[in-house]
């Protein structure tokens, strides 16, 4: 008998368990149109310690935008740990990968569900070591690059780092360094490849209301002044793992940017040559070392030498 759909009929009916005959060509199943339950999300993307938590504070402040705290979606994953759950999602036409997405979906979908906001801002410095996947999650994704001075960077990651997990300890600047570069080399990987805007911190500290303009420009919103008032909003809890808890940051206002510190001047130990090569790709003033100098805390450090090369040359 020739097998076709009726044998197959015939077969269900009888309680069989139906499998594809050898040689039968397998059935394809096309994607759901609009699968995806989060859309046009903003993802912000940056090293560690380059201002994101401020950044954050200050677009979860716009009445279209939620920015909650920090998700790690790389460790947010879904397991296939047997052949059995890998068959059944090979039958399905999912991959990991794919599941790992509709997980990140339907989580941070639900998180703007409870925001009554029309629009998440998703934030977490690690998440720039997966652009790729997140770019291919939502490919409908809004993307902001920040960036800092890469000396600046690493010496608030080595500080930090200690404070949080290593108390009374003494951090390595290479390890920091290292760590940080990891970062920088993946976010420039980004900008090359996706569409979006770059800030830079010490734009933003500089020049809040001319910075959060553009950024509500590019985003298609009206600007609100309200939103450099950060501290007169909650946005959440903050803590180790979920942000920056500096008490810069806790006071509620914006406040200037510190220049790199002289111990990490360029040609210094623990100031790598990838990371002068990095400075010079974000447009970045490389002084010399004795031109490095540590501002008065709060003091407006952002108008000396060493920051972006945009405003050096104004």
């Amino acid at each position: 008998m020739k097998w076709d759909a009726r044998v197959n009929s015939v077969l269900r009916r009888a309680g069989y368990q139906i499998t594809r005959p050898p040689g039968h060509p397998a059935r394809k199943m096309a994607p759901p149109e609009g699968s995806r339950l989060l859309t046009a999300p903003v993802i912000v993307l940056s090293p560690a310690r380059a201002g994101s938590t401020l950044l954050r504070m200050i677009l979860d402040s716009h009445s279209a935008l939620y920015a909650p705290p920090e998700l790690p979606l790389a460790q947010l994953t879904v397991r296939a740990e047997t052949s059995w759950m890998r068959a059944s999602l090979k039958e399905l036409q999912l991959s990991a990968q794919e599941v790992n997405y509709l997980l990140w979906d339907r989580v941070l979908a639900d998180a703007l569900s409870r925001s009554d906001k029309p629009t998440l801002v998703v934030k977490t410095p690690s998440n720039v070591l997966v652009w790729r996947e997140i770019a291919e999650c939502w490919p409908d994704a809004r993307f902001i690059f920040l960036l800092r001075h890469p000396a600046s960077a690493v010496a608030s990651l080595n500080a930090s780092f200690d404070a949080a997990w290593h108390p009374g300890e003494s951090g390595s600047l290479a390890e920091s360094a290292g760590k940080a570069l990891r970062y920088m080399t993946s976010l420039e990987e980004a900008r090359r490849a996706l569409p979006g805007h770059t800030v830079r911190y010490e734009d933003l500290t500089a020049e809040p209301q001319a910075q959060a303009r553009e950024l509500c420009e590019f985003l298609g919103l009206p600007f609100e002044p309200g939103m450099l008032a950060y501290g007169q909003f909650g946005h959440g809890r903050i803590g180790a793992g979920l942000g920056d808890a500096s008490a810069k940051l806790k006071s509620g206002r914006i406040q200037s940017a510190t220049l790199p510190p002289l111990g990490l001047a360029p040609g210094s130990e623990g100031f790598p040559d990838e990371l002068v090569r990095m400075c010079a790709a974000w447009g970045y003033y490389v002084p010399e070392a004795a031109k490095f100098s540590v501002p008065e805390q709060g003091g407006p450090a952002d108008t000396e030498p060493g920051l972006s090369s945009r405003r050096r040359e104004a």
